[in-house]
């Protein structure tokens, strides 16, 4: 046995340095997320490497995926922090991992026709514009200098310009010109620009990155139970889920296998949604799979999921040194103003583009009725009371949608024929 070894740790070594590069992929995404929504970026790495391998022990350690932060939840943890704090929104977020669970449940119990007919694109398309559009003029207010709500001037409007632009204009350039692994790293290539500029004209305070220790446990926050914040969280989780089936797609298709079918689509949700609870019960963003790290694996063709073992243990150990977290928070506000004026847009698009793809005709009443309520109800400030409860936002918006797809008649040919619309890809 003992010839092997040598080769053993040679691909051990191997492996490990291919987890450290996948991190480091999806390292922009995963720490943008807390930076932007006010959780501590240390617990953000500690919960995407806890998850991963969560994730990886449901699906038996057979899919090379890697978990992080989920844009889906940006603009509402954002509106929960603002107000019921942090630990109350955990509960929430800890509410749409179980959501998660259920529904790989009814995946296992009835397949996934059940999940079409509930969530279909007439109803998830929208409700991922409205997650994208609501907190719009957030990147607006933060990209011009001043605080997400546009109360303070933080940096004078000039100066603030020039950096959130330069961010997003590298940003946008990466994605469009970017070759082999650049190609994957353009929220990092934007935020490293920007925060270089952002020295060059002396925005960056060093102070709190010079006083923080080397090694410090992460600022864990425990979930406190808010019923108005599950219930505003639970119709969030509704576009994520529906969208964790073409990430699993995704990867099926990137490495030639069926993961649909092996583990299967139940133990992959039911991965996920763990792992979300698992994150909001230590104080982290939801997890979502990510598809930069999708991108990678096709990139490198390393197949092997132990690599993301590897992954997830580097984001661990990186998550216990104290000065990256301080580091991170140095960050001036336009640098992430101007990566934001792209993510929410981009956000936006992705829900289009799942109305595209179904193929509705967006002007037949029904149709039109579910997406233009959903849309204005979402964004316009609607607000429902019921008791202590109130809906508002994604929340109401994805109840509506919901309910409205539910109840609503579909269209009937004149020759009887009923319309009924197409299950998403």
């Amino acid at each position: 046995m003992r010839e092997y070894l040598p080769t053993d740790y040679h691909l051990r070594l191997k492996d490990s340095l291919l987890g450290a590069q996948m991190l480091f992929v999806a390292f922009g995404a995963l720490v943008l997320v807390p930076l932007l929504t006010g959780l501590n970026p240390n617990v953000a790495l500690f919960t995407a490497g806890a998850g991963t391998l969560l994730f990886q022990l449901v699906t038996r350690g057979q899919v090379p995926v890697f978990l992080a932060s989920s844009f889906a939840f940006i603009a509402p943890i954002t509106y929960g922090v603002q107000s019921w704090g942090i630990a109350a929104t955990m509960s929430g977020l800890a509410a749409a991992g179980v959501f998660y669970v259920v529904l790989s449940a009814v995946v296992y119990w009835r397949g996934t026709r059940v999940i079409a007919r509930i969530f279909p694109p007439i109803v998830t398309g929208p409700v991922i514009m409205v997650i994208g559009l609501i907190l719009a003029p957030v990147a607006v207010h933060m990209a011009n200098g001043r605080s997400g709500d546009g109360a303070l001037q933080l940096v004078p409007q000039k100066t603030a310009l020039v950096v959130s632009l330069t961010a997003l204009a590298v940003t946008v350039l990466v994605s469009l010109k970017g070759r082999g692994m650049l190609r994957l790293l353009p929220i990092l290539c934007g935020l490293v620009a920007g925060y270089l500029l952002s020295l060059v004209l002396g925005l960056v305070d060093f102070s709190a990155a010079a006083a923080a220790p080397w090694l410090a446990v992460p600022d864990f926050v425990m979930p406190v139970f808010n019923s108005e914040a599950i219930l505003y969280m639970l119709p969030v989780a509704i576009a994520p889920a529906i969208e964790h089936f073409g990430d699993v797609l995704a990867i099926s298709s990137v490495s030639g296998k069926n993961y649909l079918k092996t583990p299967g689509v139940h133990r992959t949700l039911l991965g996920d949604g763990l792992a979300t609870a698992l994150a909001s019960c230590l104080g982290g963003p939801p997890n979502t799979t990510y598809s930069e790290v999708t991108g990678a694996v096709a990139l490198t063709r390393a197949f092997n999921p132990a690599i993301m073992t590897w992954a997830a243990l580097c984001a661990i150990v990186l998550a216990f040194v104290g000065k990256v977290g301080a580091l991170l928070q140095s960050v001036p506000v336009p640098v992430m103003g101007g990566l934001m004026l792209l993510l929410f847009g981009a956000i936006t698009v992705v829900g289009l583009n799942t109305l595209v793809r179904a193929g509705h005709d967006l002007l037949e009443p029904r149709n039109l009725a579910v997406v233009a309520l959903i849309l204005v109800l979402g964004i316009g400030g609607m607000e429902f009371s019921l008791g202590e409860v109130d809906f508002k936002g994604i929340g109401l918006a994805g109840i509506a949608g919901v309910l409205l797809n539910l109840v609503l008649p579909c269209r009937v040919k004149e020759e009887g024929e009923v319309i009924v619309p197409p299950a998403p890809h």
